[in-house]
């Protein structure tokens, strides 16, 4: 399976971006798919996850009422609305898919099979 991410940039404090993430080769049983982010010097975190067969979300505290996680099942593509943006937001944003079972939750990295290269997200002061 292939992630390709677009949609990054850069913004002033305040503003949105929509990222976009396509998936393409294997598709079925996907079981969620996520968006983690990794600033200069830091870990990797988890940013939002949606569960593809109904839609439950899930969302850092740092971006919970800011940010809002969808997803096309037709276009296979997951989407990452990014509002009120700040500084701290400034990342490389990945998405990720996993599939079938685990024992990891949907915020953790090793619940995940694949990933994308990434998109680069800045938000100037």
């Amino acid at each position: 399976e292939q992630l390709v991410e677009s949609g990054g940039g850069l913004v002033q404090a305040g503003g949105s971006l929509r990222l976009s993430c396509a998936s393409s080769g294997r598709t079925f049983s996907t079981y969620a798919m996520a968006w983690f982010r990794q600033a200069p010097g830091k870990e990797r975190e988890f940013v939002s996850a949606i569960r593809w067969s109904d839609g439950i979300t899930y969302y850092a505290d740092s971006v919970k009422g800011r940010f809002t996680i969808s997803r096309d099942n037709a276009k296979n593509t997951v989407y990452l609305q990014m509002n009120s943006l700040k500084p701290e937001d400034t990342a490389v944003y990945s998405c990720a898919s996993g599939y079938g079972s685990s024992l990891y939750g949907l915020r953790a990295t090793a619940r995940y099979n694949y990933w994308g290269q990434g998109t680069q997200v800045t938000v100037s002061s």
